[in-house]
């Protein structure tokens, strides 16, 4: 389906969405093509995790927002594919995302205050991205991410990573901690100072 996506501020680019049937996790997950992708042989690829607080909301505690409209706006420009996943606090859901924000205002970081509710540091499946992306006809992609386990996934689940890109970092007072979690517990790939 045909829908104009706003990737700066007044500014709408042509984009498909494609939703799919008979995913191995059961969600709803969608995809956003731009251009030419489908027919590249290495599309850029940007596996983005569903964040309701910062994506829709505008969370200070996060670079999600960020992230989102600095790829739709790479998508564009390159020919890429997004694909959204509904993985909400990296797979621990909404409401546990709330509590472990709660959490976060005691002290903790991101990662510790999933712990305390006795989550893993990353709950999110990568082999529904990789079973979109097949359903695409896409097997060989450079990955936009900081994050190396997305492309180890990836590779695991049969996706040829060909290169990883990186997005800017988007530090700010109100999610400096945060991002400094991201890489000293999940090896996210940028230095925050």
């Amino acid at each position: 389906m045909a829908v104009p996506l706003q990737i700066s501020a007044g500014e709408y680019v042509p984009s498909t969405m494609v939703t799919f049937d008979g995913l191995v996790d059961g969600l709803e997950h969608l995809a956003v093509t731009f251009g030419d992708a489908l027919d590249q042989t290495r599309p850029l690829v940007r596996i983005h995790s569903e964040c309701l607080t910062g994506d829709v909301f505008g969370s200070a505690r996060c670079d999600c927002r960020a992230q989102l409209q600095e790829s739709l706006a790479i998508m564009y420009r390159a020919g890429g594919i997004l694909l959204y996943l509904r993985q909400e606090g990296r797979g621990i859901g909404l409401y546990n995302k709330m509590a472990a924000y709660r959490l976060q205002e005691s002290g903790m970081d991101t990662f510790e205050a999933n712990r305390a509710l006795n989550f893993a540091d990353d709950l999110r499946d990568y082999a529904v991205a990789a079973q979109m992306l097949i359903g695409l006809g896409v097997r060989r992609i450079e990955l936009l991410s900081n994050n190396p386990k997305k492309a180890e996934r990836l590779e695991q689940c049969g996706i040829a990573v060909v290169r990883q890109r990186r997005t800017a970092v988007h530090v700010t007072d109100a999610n400096r901690n945060y991002l400094r979690a991201k890489v000293k517990y999940a090896g996210h790939l940028f230095r925050v100072d």
